[in-house]
């Protein structure tokens, strides 16, 4: 993958932090995995200067850490981090999705009841990668509509520090499923455009995810490389 990010040095810096962040949130770039600067700068098609700075925001937002000698990898999230992040989403999301229940529109609901069909196809097709892409899909969407600025800028950050834990969630066995019917029943409410209805539909999907971590145990290294791309 080569983004050809042609720069500047600071000016470029940015859109090299949104490459390496995607790269995080979809398991190309797994936790702990070392992060080269000459490897990245030939990457992303950019300077040196321009990585390093990259990596220093993604360090001041939690993703990355340097490591004496060693340079940059990916941060690795504790399964205690995992649960109190959770916790956060608890508080957030369901505050978007009833915002996103009295401001979405005809359109809007439409793309809505379109992510849950394309949902259900992945889920019976056993599709894991389109299952993590869809369920993205449709958590961006829900801050989208909300229009909650801080909420949604929280959130987005809390996303790339939980992903090695979402991956192992899609592995519990009838996961998938239950992650689908949660799903769907916040897109009818904020279809329907019923805000306690939305709000409680989200909690009851988070405390299903923070029901499922608490119970995952700490799994051995390189079981992200395995489990590439999956969301709960």
């Amino acid at each position: 993958m080569r983004a050809d990010l042609a720069d500047t040095g600071t000016a470029a810096a940015p859109a090299i932090s949104d490459a390496i962040r995607d790269a995080i949130l979809r398991g190309e770039f797994v936790p702990n995995q070392r992060l080269v600067e000459s490897d990245l700068a030939d990457q992303f098609g950019a300077s040196r200067s321009a990585v390093r700075l990259a990596l220093l925001e993604l360090m001041n937002e939690g993703l990355i850490e340097r490591v004496r000698n060693r340079g940059a990898r990916v941060r690795a999230v504790s399964l205690d981090e995992a649960v109190e992040i959770c916790d956060v989403r608890l508080m957030l999301e369901p505050l978007c999705a009833s915002l996103a229940a009295t401001r979405a529109d005809a359109s809007e609901r439409f793309r809505l009841h379109a992510l849950g069909e394309a949902m259900r196809t992945a889920v019976d097709d056993v599709d894991l990668a389109g299952q993590s892409e869809l369920n993205h899909q449709l958590h961006t969407l829900v801050r989208k509509l909300s229009a909650h600025h801080t909420a949604t800028h929280i959130l987005e950050r809390l996303r790339a520090q939980s992903v090695l834990h979402r991956f192992r969630l899609t592995t519990r066995p009838g996961r998938a499923r239950e992650s689908l019917t949660e799903h769907l029943a916040i897109i009818s409410a904020i279809c329907d455009g019923d805000p306690d209805r939305a709000a409680d539909a989200t909690r009851r999907h988070l405390r299903a995810v923070l029901s499922a971590l608490q119970q995952t145990t700490e799994s051995p290294a390189g079981e992200a490389r395995e489990l590439t791309g999956r969301e709960n």
